[in-house]
């Protein structure tokens, strides 16, 4: 069923159909929310590896360790959802302001507890503020570009952009969490992380003039108190970047259980990536195409390879075979992420829109909190690499519920947006 956004040409005549990055980057204003919004969304790529490796360390066993992250994963992915609300309705730099403050104090004493040898329930209790105050700046950048380009063909880019952005920081999150880790000490990653998560945040929350204006007569009061996911087309969004989820969180705890196993710990940052890297490369090849396949049908595709790559994962038994299955499933991730959220420009009125980002924020965090916990027993019971069955079944079972569900995708009224009582927005084309 092709999208009601998907083939409408853009309603200027002079403007290329499908504008490039460099047009994007030349947004006026954009560099001020950029740059720090980098550095303050790395928490989410580097806490889940920074509590692994330090926990693993302190404790010896990978099943403590990923229950320990996975504690962290699922608070964030329950509380997100309600900061995406808050943001929407009070602003984002209240919500910004006591989160960063909160996760950094948080994230210092899970390094403590951690070093000082504490039961596994005082990590968990250290754990749950730690995810649940994990500042949701992807969304909140989301936002800020559709304050900037409403209306404008250059939404679609910035959808890409976005993503590859996330790409990046799952590039060099990971890499900098093990790194220092591995070669300075088991609690540097966690400490660096919340030192970037205050300095980053608090340098993006200081960007008034650009955050979404928040008006109580306006827009939020015609959407109400209505959550972005009564819109259907979330929930089956939801359930397929909890597949994604598992992906990361399995490929984190089983990379590192396999380089421990051949006694190279320290390849483990390269392995992982190798499979970021091939995630954001297709990424920024995704965002270039103009495609002429809708989204709906383009997300089933890709979700198709990426299942179908993830399931090979867990007969590689050599460097370099795990190297080449990770670097494909890395870029079979990429086109599911940027389509999932391209989907939701047309799916979702824009007062819900932080919203609805971190739902699918979330159910990433809660894919993968899942996974790092399955895995990690897995790995500690069973054979080294039965971690990687873990993105196998999360892909595959999402894969199914994506096929069966994919008509919820589609906007139900051709050449209009979906939001209920928002209509003064302007559609615009997606890819």
């Amino acid at each position: 069923m092709e999208s009601t956004v998907t083939t409408e040409p853009s309603r200027n005549p002079a403007a290329p159909s499908r504008p490039g990055y460099g047009q994007l980057l030349r947004t006026r204003g954009a560099w001020t929310f950029l740059l720090p919004g980098f550095a303050a969304r790395q928490p989410f790529a580097m806490l889940t590896i920074s509590i692994v490796l330090l926990v693993q360390h302190t404790t010896g066993s990978y099943g403590a360790a990923g229950a320990a992250a996975a504690a962290t994963g699922v608070s964030m992915a329950l509380f997100a959802p309600y900061s995406g609300r808050l943001a929407d309705r009070y602003g984002q730099r209240a919500v910004l302001l006591p989160g960063v403050l909160v996760h950094t104090l948080a994230g210092l004493t899970l390094t403590a507890l951690a070093l000082a040898h504490a039961p596994l329930w005082a990590l968990f209790l250290a754990a749950v503020p730690t995810g649940a105050s994990v500042p949701q700046v992807g969304p909140m950048v989301r936002a800020r570009w559709g304050v900037k380009l409403q209306g404008s063909p250059l939404m679609t880019t910035a959808a890409a952009f976005e993503s590859v952005t996330d790409e990046l920081t799952f590039v060099v999150g990971p890499l900098l969490a093990t790194a220092l880790c591995t070669a300075v000490t088991p609690s540097a990653g966690l400490v660096t992380e919340a030192a970037l998560t205050l300095v980053g945040g608090l340098l993006f929350a200081a960007q008034k003039s650009t955050q979404p204006a928040v008006d109580a007569n306006g827009e939020h009061a015609r959407v109400g108190h209505a959550s972005a996911l009564r819109v259907p087309g979330v929930r089956v969004l939801i359930v397929t970047f909890l597949g994604i989820g598992s992906v990361f969180g399995g490929m984190q705890v089983s990379l590192a259980a396999f380089t421990e196993s051949i006694g190279e710990p320290g390849l483990n940052g390269v392995l992982y990536g190798v499979f970021a890297a091939g995630n954001m490369l297709s990424g920024v090849a995704c965002g270039a195409i103009a495609w002429k396949v809708a989204p709906q049908r383009r997300l089933v595709l890709g979700y198709a390879a990426l299942a179908l790559s993830a399931s090979a994962l867990w007969t590689a038994h050599s460097v370099l075979l795990l190297a080449a299955l990770g670097l494909l499933v890395g870029m079979c991730i990429a086109p599911s992420l940027i389509t999932g959220y391209t989907l939701v420009d047309s799916l979702v009125p824009a007062g819900a829109r932080t919203e609805a980002f971190t739902w699918l924020t979330g159910a990433v965090a809660l894919g993968q909190a899942a996974a790092v916990t399955v895995a990690g027993q897995l790995e500690d019971r069973l054979w080294d690499g039965a971690g990687f069955l873990v993105p196998m079944a999360g892909t595959v079972l999402a894969l199914v519920t994506l096929v069966a569900l994919r008509s919820r995708l589609a906007a139900p009224h051709r050449n209009r947006t979906v939001a209920r009582g928002v209509g003064h927005r302007v559609p615009v084309t997606v890819d």
